[in-house]
Parts: structure tokens; sequence; C-alpha cells
């Protein structure tokens, strides 16, 4: 067995499941989470889930799924080389995207904005209902009983939810902690207040590396931006020239791959010294001084974080609200939107498991459980049900 860390999370030592399982006698509890994760119906579902692009523009692009592979392919180096628990660290990036709904940032905020009157739509709450509630598979409980360490990094993927005191904090300053984890957190205390482990840390930035590169990649395969356009950017500059010093004459498709290998590498390279960095000054000694840190122990240096920004405010320029990206969420918005207000209305259009009774509840239950429905919707299935309702559907979607 790999040599582990102090501050690694311990299987052994889990803080358990919300419902009490036997041991398996050939996984431990973290393995045991990424399969159970690997065999969901949610997870299948990332297959035909928008990244950027929707399924019709092409098969080369990447999707939920693929994303979510490279996040963990990352992800597992990361846990490696720092000698973290690489199962836990696994577990957590193939979950990290479960609760996207289809259509990728638009069609959450299609969602976000049906649900303003009942708490909005926020995808980590929506992973952590997935995987606790919505993928109903064992006789003995509704999700897929994870331990807490994996629910855990769930939920703070981006972080601490609360101060110590418990008020909101980070991203959920303004609207508040969602409803859906707080009630969770009721019964199953996760600690908001508090960082998560090494692992989820690693996952987090995984996530943020893969977005990177790849997005990248597929904006250069649309063609919404050309090699000749990132030679302004910090470190990406350098490595197309050190690549084409190298290979004089090389061809563009062949550039683009060695670019982007090279900038995976020299991300990881960047992360693990400055977590080693970070975790040799601060010497944890277990994964809940990790997580009593106060401060990340996993992330970029301040010269590669400030890379990692004008990497993203360059693809938020040139691909996220590029004309056809943008003209193409937008229909895909209208087909949430429409989709939400016909089943809330008229829920017997869904399928009777999930529409049966639903007009007897309350307004924010039917709103969830609605929510719910759409938000395992591949882009497939959001488009065919659209099709079916409605006299018109977006004819680019």
């Amino acid at each position: 067995m790999a040599r582990r860390a102090p501050y690694a999370a311990d299987s052994a030592a889990s803080r358990g499941r919300f419902h009490a399982e036997a041991e398996s006698a050939t996984r431990s509890p973290f393995r045991r989470d990424a399969d159970r994760i690997i065999h969901s119906t949610a997870f299948r579902r990332l297959k035909h889930k928008t990244q950027v692009f929707v399924f019709h523009e092409g098969d080369h692009y990447r999707t939920r799924l693929t994303h979510t592979l490279e996040v963990t392919q990352i992800a597992r180096a990361l846990a490696r080389t720092l000698s973290l628990d690489e199962d836990l660290a696994e577990a957590l990036a193939l979950a990290h995207d479960l609760g996207h709904p289809p259509f990728g940032h638009a069609g959450e905020r299609a969602l976000d904005a049906c649900l303003g009157d009942f708490g909005g739509f926020d995808h980590n709450a929506q992973t952590l209902r997935t995987v606790t509630a919505t993928d109903r598979r064992y006789p003995d409980f509704d999700g897929l009983n994870l331990t807490w360490e994996t629910l855990e990094g769930i939920v703070k993927h981006n972080g601490p939810l609360t101060d110590a005191e418990g008020n909101p904090a980070g991203k959920y300053l303004e609207n508040g902690v969602p409803q859906g984890i707080a009630d969770f957190n009721a019964t199953f205390d996760l600690a908001l207040w508090s960082h998560a482990s090494a692992e989820a840390q690693v996952a987090a930035i995984a996530d943020d590396i893969a977005y990177d590169a790849h997005d990248l990649d597929d904006g250069l395969r649309a063609s919404l931006f050309e090699l000749s356009d990132l030679s302004g950017l910090p470190v990406i500059g350098g490595l197309l020239r050190e690549v084409r010093d190298q290979y004089p004459g090389i061809e563009p498709a062949r550039l683009t791959h060695e670019l982007v290998r090279r900038l995976i590498g020299r991300l990881i390279e960047d992360v693990v010294g400055e977590s080693t960095r970070r975790l040799g000054a601060t010497a944890p000694t277990s994964s809940d001084e990790v997580r009593a840190a106060g401060t990340p122990m996993v992330g970029f240096s301040a010269p590669m974080a400030a890379t990692d920004r004008a990497i993203k405010d360059f693809l938020w320029t040139n691909m996220y609200r590029h004309e056809r990206v943008v003209g193409v969420m937008e229909e895909a918005e209208v087909v949430v939107r429409e989709l939400f207000a016909r089943f809330f209305v008229s829920p017997q259009d869904m399928p009777p498991e999930w529409g049966e009774g639903l007009q007897a509840l309350d307004a924010p239950w039917r709103a969830r459980q609605v929510a719910d429905f759409i938000a395992g919707m591949t882009d497939r299935f959001a488009f065919q049900e659209h099709a079916r309702l409605f006299p018109k559907t977006p004819a680019t979607l």
C-alpha cells in the first residue's frame, strides 16, 4: 500500500453513513462510495449533459461525463503525489457534477429563476439531494448512503458555507445556505463552517485545472478563437513558444494537444509545490486539522492563481459569452423554463412515478419535485419532452 500522509483521510476512521451498514469485505468505505457513484443512474446521465456545447454540435466536445472523468484523473494524480487517499479524491471528483441540470449553466440559471420563490436552485445542493434522496436504487434507503467524508466534500466543493457561528459565508452570504443543504445538515452535521478534507480540496482544484485546459481545447476546436489569441495569456504564451521551438512547423491539431498536455502538467506541478509548502508550514497531523486550518491546504501559488484567473476571464469573454454559445443557451433556458411551468401546473404530464400525487402538495414541495425531475434530465430528453408538450421547440437545439 502506498504511504499515506498523517493528514490524509482515513477510511478506517470514517464518521460513517447516515444509514448504518455492514462494511464491505473487499473494499474500503471510500472505494465503495466511488463504486456506488459510478453505478448510479445520475452518473450515467452525465454522458448526455452539456459541458459547453449541446449534444448535436459534435461528438468530440466535452460532455459532463468526459469532463468528470478528466477531473477524476487529475484528482487521483494529485492525491497520489500528495500521499492522500486516492479513493476519496476519486469519489468526490466523480460526484462533483451529478446535480447539474441539462444544458449546463444555462439550465441552472433557468431552474434558479423558476425556483426564485422557493429557495432557488444550486447545483451543489442538487448533487447532495441526488446522492441522498432522488437516486433510488437500494431497498433499505433512498440515495447512495455515502460516507460523511464524501458528503462533506460534495457540499463544501467551494469551501465553507458558514462561519463558526453558523452565519452564511462565501458565495452564500447574500442568499443564505440552500435549504436542501441546511435541512440535511440538521440531521447529519457536515460541519459547514470548516474547510473540507485535503482530498476534497484536491477534487475542487482538479475541476479548475480541467476547465482551464479542456475548455481552451474545445474553444479552439469550435473555432471560437485561434491559437494566436492565446499568445498573450500568462504561462500559455510561453508554452506555445516552447512547443513551436521544439517542433518547428508542427500542425495546429498536434500543437493544440501538446499545449493542453503541457498546461495540465504545469498546473498540477504548481498545485503540488504550493500545497506541499502550505502543508509543511502548517504541519497538520490529521484530516481534522486540515479542516480546522482556516485556509485551504491545497491550491495554486499566487502567480498561478493569477494565471488561472486570466484563463477564466479569457474563456468567459471569448467562449462562454460568444454569440454562438449564448444564442443556443438562451434557447435552452426557454426549454427549461417552459418545462418547469408546464409540470408545475400539470404534474400529470410527468411520468407517473414523478407526477402522481404532486398536485396535492404545497407549492414549495411541488416546485422542488418538478425541479428534481428536470435536473435529472439529459439535454436530449429535455428536448424530446419539450417537443412532446409544446407546438414549437427552438430549432437550434
